[in-house]
This record gives structure tokens, sequence and C-alpha cells, in this order.
């Protein structure tokens, strides 16, 4: 009998960490998309950065509202959602790689959202974090995890890796002179966001369908 609860208790934890990391990643995506449509400038996919829509980089650092706003509060909502899945997670599989690789991914965003791109020196770091982490998170997830989704959530974290070491291999490359700054960096930021909606969409249907079992 305790045992069945325990079950129950760690179905249920997987779920309330799915629904939390699903409307993270929905909420990320719509909160972006939401910024670039209210940014009063021009802004291009091409050009800017996600991180343009909070604030611009120095040195000549310009914030346009009410995208900052929409912005930034987005990610600081989201990477505190994301952190408390993170624990969720712990509860439900007690596995230090998952815990620990989707509380970073939690740190990142929640940093991102803090401290802005006009902050130099700890935004880059963040959102570093965030990226490194999501990728990262993908690919160490996967083993909790069970046929196909493991090599959807080992493809999308190749992706992000993948794209992240173009990146910042700097803007020599031919991927920059096709999608420039700001594609490149949704290369690496979009498909660790979707694996947020994905993952939460395994989770919870995992702790349903063991809690209906």
């Amino acid at each position: 009998m305790n045992a069945d609860r325990g079950r129950a208790r760690d179905h249920r934890a997987a779920a309330l960490a799915g629904v939390l990391l699903i409307g993270a990643g929905a909420a990320i995506l719509m909160g972006i998309i939401t910024a670039e449509a209210t940014y009063p400038d021009t802004y291009t996919t091409f050009e800017n950065q996600i991180s343009d829509l909070g604030a611009s980089r120095p040195p000549d650092s310009i914030i346009r509202e009410p995208s900052a706003t929409i912005f930034n509060s987005v990610m600081i909502v989201t990477g505190a959602m994301i952190l408390v899945a993170s624990y969720f997670l712990h509860r439900a599989f007690d596995t230090r790689r998952v815990t620990i690789s989707v509380a970073c991914i939690g740190i990142g965003v929640l940093g991102v959202g803090v401290f802005p791109g006009n902050n130099a020196t700890l935004h880059p770091i963040f959102a570093l974090t965030a990226f490194l982490s999501g990728g990262v998170a993908a690919l160490l997830c996967a083993r909790v995890q069970t046929l196909p989704f493991r090599f959807v959530s080992r493809a999308l974290g190749a992706i992000t890796l993948v794209s992240l070491a173009i990146g910042m291999g700097g803007e020599g490359s031919v991927f920059y002179e096709e999608l420039g700054d700001g594609g490149v960096e949704r290369w690496i930021a979009y498909p660790a966001v979707l694996w947020l909606v994905a993952f939460g969409a395994y989770l919870t249907a995992r702790g349903d369908e063991a809690l209906n079992a």
C-alpha cells in the first residue's frame, strides 16, 4: 500500500512538472512573439537577437517599451516556473542529472529577465546558461523517457548544442551569412523551448496514464 502511494505521488509530481514545463515553453514562445509584434522600431529576426527585445547590447543600449517589459517579465515568470518544475522532477525521478539540468535552464531564463541585454557582464552568462543547459537537459532527460520520445529529445538537444557551437564560432561561417545573428540564435533557443513543451507533454501523459491504470 505504501509503495502504491509512493508511486502515485511520484506520478503526480511528474504531471505537475509537465504542466509547468508546457506552460513555461508556451509562454516563452508567445511572449517573444508578442514582444516582437509590439516593438516600436525596426526589428528583424535576421539582425536582432531575441534579447534585444528586453534591451539592446552596449555600448548604445536601447530599451523599447512595451516590448522590454513584456519580454523581461515573461522570462522572469517562466524561469521561476521551470525552477519549480525541477523540484517536482526531483520528486518524480530522484535523479540529479534531471533535476540539476532543468534547474539550470530555469536559472538561465530567470537571469535573462532580471539582467537584460544592456547588462554586459551578467546577461551573457545567464543567456549561455539557458542555451547550454537547454541542450544538455534534453540529452540527459532522454534517459528517463521511453521510445520514441527519447529520440525526439536527443534530436532537439543536439540541434541546440550544435547551433550553439556554430554561434560561438563567430560570424565567419556560412550560417551567419544566411541566417544572420538573430537567425542563428533562434536555432539555438527554439529547439530547447520546443523541448520544454514536448517533455512537459510527455510527463503529463505519463502521470495521467499511470494514475488511471
